[in-house]
């Protein structure tokens, strides 16, 4: 699966890891609501382009994720700052 990997120089090697190295940080770095989003700008870094065939729980059972993921949230990280911040729409990632 990474064989392109094998036909690249050091230079576009190293090009190669900054700008994942960039796209994780970004993605470490959100907060707030953007902890919650669905990334392809992330996932349309790999080499094979495709469409992610991804499943939306219905809302009962998305929202009951959403309470899980907050909770981890409290257990992994209880002094992190609170915010009351309301949802704002995302704009699209490049």
């Amino acid at each position: 699966m990474d064989d392109d990997l094998l036909a690249l120089t050091d230079d576009q090697l190293i090009a190669e890891i900054k700008k994942l190295r960039s796209a994780i940080r970004q993605h470490r770095d959100a907060s707030g609501h953007d902890l919650c989003w669905h990334h392809p700008a992330l996932w349309s870094l790999l080499p094979e382009k495709l469409a992610p065939a991804i499943a939306v729980p219905e809302w009962p059972q998305f929202l009951r994720g959403c309470v899980k993921y907050r909770e981890s949230l409290d257990r992994q990280n209880p002094d992190a700052p609170r915010s009351r911040t309301d949802f704002q729409v995302m704009p699209r990632l490049a």
